[in-house]
């Protein structure tokens, strides 16, 4: 067994890019090594911005000798057929065996393929691996054919066993393998030979670089978090940058920086998204007042005054920058305060689909919507109006227009400025809300409204002209949108039939339809099984999507249980053998079955019970205590499985057949007006 090292070291790699190339890096060498042969026990992979790492441990030092049989045309066949033969085993003729069977004589191709030492293989695959290594993103240098994500200088490539470690005979477009590599790009930049991946780890943090990138980032952020704690001071929680920032740096210095004054009154947002995609500064709050007053940067390298040089000159650009920042707010501070009303006018000029008019066309129409959602929801409706037709305002913003992430948000601080209700400021930045299956759901009635309006208006829109999504392709989001409606009415317990919403269109059955697509979606994803929820969009009210749900999962509690699920066969057993006679006898069995033709028991007791289940189950459904119904019914189980076991449904008498196959229509009438169980599997 020995292990095997490679280093792939280039100029720097963009840190979006380095995770992902190491994973590439790693299933492309392991996959290609099993298959030509070879086993390993364990496999990882690195990245840091000059590097890319892979050790792969306890691999076999060669695979095995193959020795294959193949069965060819017979002797005397078109030499066609022969020739194809000979040419996919690589043999010539005379190489061929010529053997026996019932039909006569046939040729057969012994091929035996000798084992393979690791290094041949490493080198076949790892050649293979760098030059067709999917980069997003790549480019050449100099006069050489080979393509890289930045020039690639050296490659490392070792096996170490016992005796020690070999050198994989290995060249790349010039670039020749060894077993040397080198350091921090300053304070590390002479060349050393690694024997082992312990060894290369170990002087590579000697050399100032931290090989693995979660403990560089750990390494970042318990040392900003240290500094800020020391003034007092929170560090604002970002993992996206955290992790990018690992990426920028093989050896992580933290500086502490301050916030001019005279940028400590600009919203924390504006500060914290202006440093973040600028500079790629961490923000730190003063828990006492929330503003952000100092900022945190990683430089690559321990300068002889400690950073000051450095953190001097991020200052100086940073106060650039969060000029320019101020000068958008200030800007906006005007428009604002006098109502917001430039931005409104404007949005008639900015198309939102040539085929549905402007941004004001659109908001315009989420306002009249809004008023019209607004009693269902429970919300003001001229608050709702309100929130509706300034909610989009800030798209016209400057601050807007330079940090497009901050829309909604700073509408929000726009409309408090404005004078506007916390209400209406608070839905500015709550409607676009939920933006994925992990985002919050708004509750406050404007919000939620708006919110509504906002999707719903989308909807129908693409609908009405026909831009509907299409396999993987959704360029306008619809499928977030119809899961954002869902959420808003499901999480705030609304009801709200769609229907009424969509009107007679001619597209709102499918628009419907995508809807209880997404919902079977959503509601798959909480454990409800596909077949209830069909069984219950099968049902009248399938639009009211809170009715549904409830319906479905009161369905898949009853299923949970041994009754439940004991009933739904003899539903099916029933609703079987009355379908058959109905066929059969064409009649529709359905006109009340009579107690004074019962003959047994059985029939008897089931009589009572589907009397005392429809009492119950009748006023329970007018209630829409789905749970109670469903509990009555699921109780028919037990008389139902007597009545199969003891009666004769097909009896000599002609009366009293039909009026056992009128019971089993009372059994199918009841059970059906839960859910529509035939579409209940199993």
């Amino acid at each position: 067994m020995s292990d095997l090292l490679i280093e792939l070291f280039s100029e720097e790699i963009p840190a979006r890019m380095q995770t992902q190339a190491a994973a590439d890096l790693k299933k492309r060498v392991t996959d290609g090594l099993v298959e030509a042969g070879l086993t390993y026990a364990s496999a990882a992979a690195f990245s840091t911005p000059r590097r890319l790492t892979l050790s792969v441990e306890e691999l076999t030092t060669e695979s095995r000798a193959v020795r294959e049989e193949r069965k060819g045309p017979k002797v005397g066949a078109p030499e066609q057929a022969i020739a194809g033969f000979l040419r996919s085993t690589g043999l010539t003729l005379d190489q061929l065996e010529v053997r026996d069977d019932k039909k006569g004589q046939f040729y057969v191709a012994v091929i035996e393929k000798p084992g393979r030492t690791a290094a041949e293989i490493i080198a076949e695959v790892l050649d293979a691996t760098i030059r067709n290594f999917p980069w997003p993103k790549s480019m050449r240098w100099g006069s050489g054919s080979l393509r890289w994500v930045r020039p690639l200088h050296t490659i490392l490539c070792i096996l170490t066993d016992e005796e020690g470690a070999q050198v994989v005979p290995l060249e790349v477009d010039g670039i020749v393998a060894g077993n040397t590599t080198q350091g921090h790009r300053f304070m590390g930049p002479d060349a050393f030979s690694v024997t082992s991946f312990d060894d290369y780890e170990a002087k590579l943090k000697r050399a100032r670089v931290m090989l693995r990138a979660d403990e560089r980032a750990d390494a970042i952020w318990n040392d900003a978090s240290s500094q800020a704690f020391a003034l007092g001071l929170d560090l604002v929680e970002d993992r996206g940058l955290l992790a990018e920032v690992a990426g920028l740096v093989e050896w992580p210095v933290v500086l502490l920086g301050k916030i001019d004054d005279q940028f400590l009154d600009l919203p924390p947002e504006v500060l914290q998204t202006s440093m973040k995609e600028h500079q790629k500064f961490f923000s730190v709050r003063n828990p006492k007042t929330g503003r952000i007053e100092r900022f945190v940067t990683v430089a690559n390298i321990e300068a002889a005054d400690d950073g000051a040089t450095i953190l001097a000159g991020n200052q100086k650009v940073l106060s650039a920058r969060l000029a320019d920042a101020k000068f958008f707010w200030d800007n906006d501070l005007r428009v604002a305060k006098a109502g917001m009303q430039p931005w409104l006018d404007s949005l008639s000029d900015v198309t939102f689909h040539n085929k549905l008019g402007s941004q004001r066309d659109r908001i315009d129409r989420i306002a009249v919507l809004a008023r019209t959602l607004a009693p269902v929801v429970g919300a003001d409706a001229d608050e709702a109006e309100e929130a509706a037709k300034l909610a989009k305002a800030d798209l016209s913003s400057e601050m807007v227009f330079e940090f497009p992430e901050l829309q909604g948000l700073m509408g929000r601080y726009y409309a408090s400025l404005a004078g506007k209700s916390d209400a209406v400021a608070a839905a500015a930045q709550e409607h676009y809300q939920p933006l994925g299956p992990s985002d919050d759901v708004p509750t406050a009635p404007v919000s939620v409204t708006v919110a509504l309006a906002d999707k719903l208006d989308t909807l129908t829109g693409f609908w009405a002209i026909d831009e509907k999504p299409t396999g993987s392709k959704d360029p306008f989001a619809l499928r977030r949108a119809a899961l954002g409606v869902i959420r808003l009415v499901l999480e705030n317990e609304l009801r709200m039939p769609l229907t009424e919403i969509f009107g007679d269109a001619e597209w709102s059955a499918h628009l419907l339809s995508f809807f209880h697509d997404r919902l079977k979606v959503y509601l798959k994803d909480q454990g409800i099984r596909h077949d209830v929820i069909d069984a219950c969009i099968a049902m009248p009210g399938n639009d009211d999507l809170t009715l549904l749900v409830k319906r479905a999962r009161a369905l898949q509690a009853t299923l949970a249980t041994d009754d439940g699920e004991n009933l739904i066969q003899g539903f099916k057993r029933a609703n079987n053998i009355l379908t058959q006679a109905e066929d059969k006898d064409g009649v529709e069995y359905s006109y009340g079955a009579d107690r004074k033709f019962a003959e047994e028991g059985a029939e008897t007791a089931l009589f009572d019970a589907l009397d005392a289940a429809d009492a119950k189950i009748a006023p329970a459904m007018a209630a829409e205590d789905f749970g109670t119904a469903m509990t009555a019914m699921a109780a028919l189980r037990g008389p139902i499985d007597t009545f199969f076991t003891d009666v004769q449904v097909n009896a000599e008498s002609t009366v009293v057949r039909r009026n056992r196959l009128n019971l089993l229509s009372r059994i199918r009438q009841i059970c059906l007006s839960v859910a529509d169980l035939t579409r209940i599997e199993g």
